[in-house]
């Protein structure tokens, strides 16, 4: 292809995480080398209106009013490819190459956009609509580890109406099966959003009720005595490879929204201090992690180290990791011998060959006798 790519950056959303993915998203469209894409810009309002212009992302951070700009949205029909005007006949289609998709949490990272962009047939960057649906929900994804042999920690999950209304119940069921420390947390929602540490059967209660607010589902999670947070990055398709891992230092008590995001006082360690046996596990289990969900693109992983014995728990996978210039997944890359830039150009790569495999399966059957006719 002799022109530049159109690369559309889809960021913002209907999410809780919705001022992650604008920082994400924005380091993404200054990052991408203007000399190979031509960058379309695609936020999408925290009530959900797709905005696509020069101005979407400014117009977003500023949380200014937008009334009198134009709405374009993706239609799931597979032979357009391009941003339509919902309301301005005038207005000519933008044609897409290829999606980065840059919306953390809901709406945006569980499987829904990337339905939307199976639909209309356009490449696009990270795990598919399975990988982000299971890699999204913390119940579902332990239970594919656990069924693959991973070592996790011993959890409890719970639907939002019990923790409401069978609340006495819940408490029992979660001290009956933990001890505390416990970590409750909605199942579907990432950058530590509605995330709570319970000491006490009283925090528990408190924590399940914030919990509750976020999601239709619950997880309790066992607390790791004395456990280091480690981060491993993976990319790929069917090959996947993982990075060198990094370990978070957090300024809170554990690793929630301020301390990933507001105080500045977090550090990481990239490479992770960590015995070689020990980095090697963490390694091997990050590319087992992705495959057992079936993902592709890119994804990081988090895990659980004991200070001393060394022992590894996986945490949870993450699709659509923070994608800031000094997020974790670029950084542990970049350690790796892979720059920012070098890993958006691959990134867009593993899309476009993803989309071509897809393109080559057989998506029709005719019949040997028509006997659907009436």
């Amino acid at each position: 292809m002799n022109r530049k790519l159109r690369v559309g950056v889809i960021f913002g959303g209907r999410s809780g995480e919705h001022e992650v993915s604008l920082v994400s998203a924005s380091s993404v469209i200054n990052a991408l080398d203007k000399e190979k894409y031509e960058v379309v810009p695609i936020g999408i309002t925290p009530q959900g209106r797709w905005l696509s212009s020069s101005r979407a992302l400014g117009l977003l951070q500023a949380k200014e009013q937008l009334d009198g700009e134009i709405e374009r949205i993706l239609v799931p029909e597979p032979h357009r490819h391009s941003l339509i005007a919902v309301a301005n006949e005038g207005d000519s289609p933008q044609p897409l190459d290829v999606i980065f998709p840059v919306v953390h949490g809901t709406y945006g990272e569980d499987g829904t956009l990337q339905g939307l962009l199976e639909l209309a047939d356009i490449p696009y960057v990270g795990a598919g609509v399975l990988a982000s649906s299971v890699g999204m929900d913390k119940i579902v994804q332990k239970q594919l580890f656990a069924e693959a042999g991973l070592p996790i920690v011993r959890y409890v999950g719970i639907h939002s109406s019990q923790c409401r209304d069978e609340s006495a119940t819940v408490v029992r069921r979660v001290e009956k099966r933990l001890r505390y420390p416990v970590f409750v947390k909605p199942a579907n929602t990432g950058s530590s959003v509605g995330i709570s540490k319970a000491h006490n059967r009283e925090e528990l209660r408190a924590g399940l009720r914030l919990a509750a607010e976020y999601d239709r589902k619950v997880i309790v999670e066992q607390g790791v005595k004395d456990a280091r947070e480690i981060e491993c990055s993976v990319l790929g398709n069917d090959d996947p490879e993982a990075s060198i891992p990094g370990e978070i230092i957090p300024s809170n008590e554990f690793y929630d929204y301020d301390a990933k995001y507001v105080d500045g006082k977090s550090t990481a360690i990239i490479p992770a201090k960590l015995p070689r046996a020990v980095t090697s596990t963490i390694r091997k289990l990050a590319v087992e992690a992705f495959r057992v969900i079936d993902c592709s693109g890119m994804a990081r992983v988090d895990f659980f180290v004991t200070k001393g014995r060394g022992k590894v728990f996986l945490n949870e996978i993450n699709t659509i990791p923070g994608f800031t210039a000094i997020s974790m997944y670029p950084k542990m890359w970049e350690s790796s011998g892979v720059s920012y830039p070098q890993l958006l150009d691959r990134l867009i790569t593993l899309a476009i060959e993803r989309h071509r495999e897809m393109a080559s399966r057989r998506t029709t059957f005719t019949p040997g006798k028509e006997w659907y006719r009436s």
